[in-house]
């Protein structure tokens, strides 16, 4: 270990900082073989969270002792191979559940300890690993589904996003962050990865360095949500794709040894950075990485929340992408192992991830489309799916999750299916829902954000219930969006939403998005229509 730990002697360090002194996250693949060899018991409680680190979280209840697991998809691109071996993992230790996240992991459920040696083997031979996809350490990197197909991309990002995952796999030089930090690295012009809700982002842009014009990257930090949601800010700073790795390292290294390690709800990215600002956090910057040009043209032209529907040609001619609708993201083992299948038989195989909870096949010949959507497993999950399922987008809940208060992913399912045998919008609107304020369903992105809540009844009963937030965007640099008064019982929230929407659908203008709604009528005007729909509901 060659920098020097500059918190070690600070008395307010907060319990995790202390133990992390004394012991690094990555020790626990240490200790993994015979924590599997003398089974669950055998791991002290103490050392439940250093399995963060190996991807591995504890499933509600904790003691029941199984596990979750995620697994790093860079750029959420997958080898026909690596697909099969996760979908093998899921049956063969999952109890046949596979979840895409919000940041193109895949996650399984129900794992054992004694099991965990062949899983992580199984994923090493694959080339996949789940180190970092948990704890305080760079998560999976997002990226563009689409690299090195997409007709919207300055240029193919793949061997950046591979550079830069691989130098900080299993690296005990950044494996002992103040927090959790989410990079994403981009170069489509309709912002695929989310840049803004990121610690750091690169994102697409153009500068004349010289007399000639340059395409490479503009950098923002100090993005992320949670309870108290920050938008990523641009440094002024323009780089080229072969200095990401590099800058990558400088800022990493800014938040390993700046960051704040006293309160953990205080130690993410984004609060050092609004604390410094962006103009102190560049000087700091350059103080690692030498003089950078100052920022170009932004490239980006929109936003497309990581939705690829339907067939597309890519920029190889003859080659086309189809993007599938997974709902709220979950499928079973058969069905991936069939998507593999499909995959290779009418492409080359490959399969890439969305941030969506979605998939694509790229590589597809033109005469091959046909019959590929005419697979069976396409009535299920759609290339062209209606409009409220199609758009849903959910965290675990409490189905798994200990942080979350309700259920979240059979529950929105159902509601997306329903919304959608009662409602036609001319327009998508995207609905997310959390368990939790922590937001793994990135709900302030959303249109319509579903926050899971508890609430007292009339009857003095304790149920679960939802918040509401409207006119979330990642267009423009962002908007999250804002919260409306009042509490949703979750068995009312089917009738409540039908009844909201179709104020939507009333008022709004020709082919308005909801986003432009809500920013045209107000929230006062919102939530006055939803008081009198609550109160209705309450008769």
């Amino acid at each position: 270990m060659s920098y020097e730990k500059t918190w070690a002697e600070n008395p307010k360090l907060n319990e995790t900082e202390k133990k992390k002194l004394v012991k690094d996250g990555l020790e626990i693949y240490k200790d993994i073989p015979y924590y599997a060899e003398n089974g669950f018991d055998s791991i002290p409680k103490e050392q439940w969270d250093m399995f963060k680190w190996a991807g591995l979280y504890l499933q509600r209840p904790k003691e029941a002792g199984y596990f979750m697991m995620r697994v790093n998809v860079p750029s959420g691109i997958l080898t026909n191979n690596q697909a099969i071996v996760l979908a093998e993992i899921a049956r063969d230790y999952g109890r046949d559940v596979v979840d895409i996240t919000t940041r193109q992991a895949i996650q399984f459920h129900w794992l054992r300890i004694e099991q965990i040696p062949d899983i992580l083997q199984r994923l090493e031979n694959a080339g996949l690993s789940s180190a970092g996809a948990c704890g305080d350490i760079t998560r999976n990197i997002v990226g563009n589904p689409l690299a090195g197909i997409d007709r919207n991309e300055l240029f193919d990002t793949t061997e950046i996003v591979k550079d830069v995952y691989e130098f900080f796999q299993f690296n005990e030089e950044f494996s002992n962050l103040p927090r959790k930090y989410k990079m994403s690295i981009s170069a489509n012009t309709y912002n695929a990865s989310n840049a803004e809700i990121n610690c750091v982002a690169f994102t697409p842009a153009v500068k004349d360095l010289d007399g000639t014009r340059v395409n490479g990257f503009h950098v923002k930090v100090g993005g992320g949500l949670s309870a108290r949601p920050f938008l990523a800010k641009t440094l002024d700073i323009f780089i080229r794709p072969e200095q990401v790795k590099d800058i990558a390292i400088a800022i990493t290294t800014i938040f390993r040894d700046y960051g704040y390690r006293e309160k953990r709800h205080l130690s993410r990215l984004k609060f050092l950075v609004a604390d410094w600002g962006v103009d102190t956090f560049k000087e700091k910057l350059l103080e690692l990485t030498g003089p950078l040009p100052e920022k170009g043209e932004d490239a980006t032209e929109g936003w497309n929340a990581g939705y690829f529907y339907g067939v597309h040609e890519q920029k190889q001619d003859g080659l086309y992408y189809a993007g599938f609708n997974v709902p709220v993201g979950r499928m079973n083992a058969s069905e991936l192992l069939e998507v593999a299948r499909i995959a290779k038989a009418y492409g080359n195989g490959d399969i890439r991830t969305c941030n969506s909870q979605n998939f694509l096949i790229p590589n597809v010949p033109k005469e091959n489309i046909e019959a590929l959507l005419q697979e069976p497993l396409f009535q299920r999950i759609n290339q062209q799916p209606q409009s409220f399922i199609g758009h849903a987008v959910s965290c675990t809940g409490i189905e798994y999750c200990n942080l979350a208060l309700v259920e979240t992913k059979e529950r929105l399912r159902r509601i997306a299916t329903y919304l959608d045998e009662q409602l036609t919008l001319d327009v998508p609107v995207r609905i997310h829902m959390v368990g939790c304020p922590n937001s793994c369903g990135q709900r302030q992105i959303a249109d319509i954000g579903l926050q899971g809540v508890k609430m007292k009844t009339a009857d003095k009963r304790m149920v679960e219930a939802f918040e509401l937030y409207v006119g979330g965007t990642l267009l423009d640099g962002g908007t999250y969006n804002e919260k409306l008064k009042g509490k949703v019982d979750g068995e009312h929230l089917p009738a409540v939403l039908y009844e909201f929407l179709s104020v939507f659908k009333t008022e709004k203008l020709p082919n308005e998005s909801f986003f432009s709604y809500v920013g045209r009528v107000g929230l006062e005007h919102l939530q006055q229509k939803l008081d009198d729909i609550l109160e209705e509901a309450a008769v």
